[in-house]
């Protein structure tokens, strides 16, 4: 059976970055403790000046700007386009990888995620938005101060900037339908 949950981004925990760089505010993760075990995880990071991120071999991530100027990656030597609010770039989490900010600090969006055990798919949105999923683990995560999610059968879903719905165990072709800027992740099991 389905099971939904509100997230409240003032309840989302604050913990220091693998490297010691900076603090994460961790949104929602499926398991594990600290930054062990866990098959995904999404969070929140500031970004406060230029520098390097922390690896996290064996995974995949894909991080997105929400406030700011933007940044530019340098992925194993590697230059990236200019990153700008709400797109989205992927790269491996054993990658070397540091950031130089185009402006002042940022605030990013983060999918970590382990391929081996799931296949992720990550999208923006903007406006009203019928949308339609099969993955086990549907996360809505809201980038504007207010975001509605109807499901069928069900009240709106009010959600304030940054809270997130989350969908466990979904079993069948889902209906959302969602207004305002939002981040729909969904997550399959292999």
């Amino acid at each position: 059976m389905t099971r939904l949950q509100v997230l409240r981004a003032r309840d989302y925990p604050r913990m220091p970055w693998k490297n010691g760089g900076g603090f994460t505010e961790e949104i929602t993760r499926d398991d594990g403790q600290g930054l062990e075990g866990f098959g995904w995880r999404l969070s929140i990071a500031d970004i406060a000046e230029s520098g390097g991120f922390s690896v996290f071999a064996g995974y995949q991530r894909i991080i997105s700007v929400l406030q700011g100027d933007g940044m530019r990656l340098l992925v194993d030597d590697q230059l990236s386009r200019p990153l700008l609010a709400y797109d989205a770039f992927a790269f491996a989490g054993e990658s070397q990888v540091s950031c130089h900010l185009l402006g002042g600090p940022i605030r990013d969006f983060n999918l970590i995620y382990a391929p081996q055990r799931y296949r992720a798919r990550l999208q923006w949105f903007d406006g009203t938005h019928h949308l339609y999923s099969s993955a086990d683990t549907l996360l809505l995560f809201a980038a504007s101060a207010c975001v509605e999610v109807a499901l069928p059968g069900q009240a709106v879903h009010p959600l304030g900037l940054y809270d997130c719905l989350r969908l466990d165990d979904n079993d069948h072709l889902q209906f959302l339908k969602a207004n305002g800027r939002f981040c729909l992740v969904e997550l399959t099991l292999r």
